[in-house]
């Protein structure tokens, strides 16, 4: 799905979308998409040469109201809570953010899955479980 489709599910937009495309999705299961990094985003500075973690996340908990939205038509998905997220690594201005996540379970309205962000095949994030509220 390219960054329309992708729009016309999550309400995100510039500069806060933090998803360029979703290359698989199975409907309340899993997906897998990416963000490509560019010198330009809004969060680098001379200071920041990185994508910081808490933007990562973010990326993480988009791609998971993506997928638990995907099965429940005209929802939205807001991040309700993080366990066990573990920082190794960076993801630097010229670098493909590939991202995934997968449910573990949902029940009422709550999708909980486990997500992970990498740079050529390195994991650089890793989250156990990261809640998704969907209204």
């Amino acid at each position: 799905m390219n960054i329309q489709e992708v729009m016309d599910i999550l309400p995100h937009r510039y500069p806060f979308l933090m998803i360029d495309r979703v290359t698989q999705i199975e409907p309340g299961t899993s997906a897998i998409g990416y963000k490509l990094i560019s010198h330009n985003e809004w969060f680098m500075s001379g200071a920041s040469t990185f994508m910081p973690d808490s933007l990562i996340i973010e990326a993480l908990a988009q791609l998971g109201a993506f997928t638990a939205v995907q099965s429940q038509q005209g929802s939205l998905g807001f991040l309700s809570s993080l366990k066990g997220v573990e920082s190794m690594g960076r993801a630097y201005a010229g670098d493909k953010l590939e991202l995934s996540y997968e449910v573990l379970r949902s029940k009422k309205g709550f999708t909980i899955g486990k997500g992970e962000a990498s740079v050529d095949g390195r994991v650089i994030l890793r989250a156990d479980e990261i809640m998704i509220y969907t209204a």
